[in-house]
């Protein structure tokens, strides 16, 4: 069986970071590289247009940062997110510290490499960490498009994305026989069909998982408002709703990083907090998702 990603290693190699203990970190089986837990998704938060104020994002990005945070997640389909994205990371001194994840959505090589070369000019970054086949689109061109980025050195991982439950069994296939370092794929207490083909594939396979709307764009937490978290999520070290729900995700170990997205530093404050161990095994996200769809 290939390495899984949950087996952490501490440290100030590949990445890691003296402050946190080895929880923090997992390992993408495929280059040995360690990424913090907790990433930070861009979707509509960072999305904001020329000339308005970026004090939001600026302290949430500043925050991340300070918390040990590395993976900032992005597309050329999240409008402004990019460009703001890469500004604000070289307005702070930070561009060189943070895992760059962003997609191609595009069609045929000529417009694959454009979009590729203007993501890399607002990102501020002459080589990406990982580059992804946004949704699928183009697949068989763009793979050998990202698979060609790869060998000339201009993507460090390459890997493919969806957030449809309806194509896991696309992103399965892929994870078996495509040469890919990552899958990005959404997974949460409300949609957890992932774990039951999706996640064991990419152990068996060395696959890094990102996950992306943990919270199901915010739904989630119109889900338990008002609700009292139970007393025995204490174990795990959750004290609000936003650590329940990923907590329950990075208890898989296929999981590698989970994506939130928010503009707000308090929320970033609260979403880092999750990263604290211990997670709940097999059992205890059983638990969980029990006392979820109860509610």
């Amino acid at each position: 069986m290939a390495q899984t990603p949950h087996e952490n290693a501490s440290g100030a190699s590949g990445g890691t970071d003296a402050r946190h203990p080895s929880a923090w970190y997992r390992t993408i089986p495929s280059s040995g590289e360690r990424l913090p837990i907790i990433g930070l998704g861009t979707y509509r938060v960072f999305d904001v247009p020329q000339g308005q104020p970026l004090d939001l994002q600026r302290e949430v990005l500043r925050r991340f940062h300070a918390a040990g945070g590395r993976v900032v997640d992005s597309s050329p389909m999240y409008s402004e997110s990019e460009r703001v994205l890469g500004e604000l990371a070289a307005e702070l001194g930070i561009t060189d510290d943070l895992f760059f994840a962003t997609k191609v959505w595009a069609r045929g090589e000529k417009e694959a490499r454009a979009q590729w070369e203007h993501s890399r000019q607002l990102l501020g970054t002459a080589v990406v960490d990982l580059e992804q086949v946004h949704n699928l689109v183009d697949l068989r061109h763009q793979l050998e498009v990202l698979t060609a980025y790869k060998a000339e050195g201009h993507a460090r991982h390459i890997g493919v994305t969806h957030y449809l439950s309806s194509r896991h069994a696309d992103l399965t296939e892929l994870v078996t026989s495509a040469p890919i370092d990552f899958v990005g794929t959404n997974y949460s207490l409300l949609e957890p069909a992932a774990e039951d083909r999706l996640l064991p594939a990419a152990i068996d396979h060395g696959v890094a998982v990102l996950i992306n709307q943990p919270f199901e764009t915010g739904s989630l937490f119109g889900w338990v408002r008002g609700t009292p978290l139970p007393e025995w999520a204490r174990e795990w070290g959750i004290d609000s709703w936003a650590q329940y729900l990923l907590k329950f995700i990075l208890g898989h170990p296929a999981v590698t990083c989970v994506l939130p997205a928010t503009r707000n530093p308090a929320h970033l404050a609260d979403n880092m907090l999750a990263a604290a161990g211990p997670f709940p095994d097999e059992r205890g996200r059983a638990r969980m998702q029990a006392h979820f769809q109860a509610l």
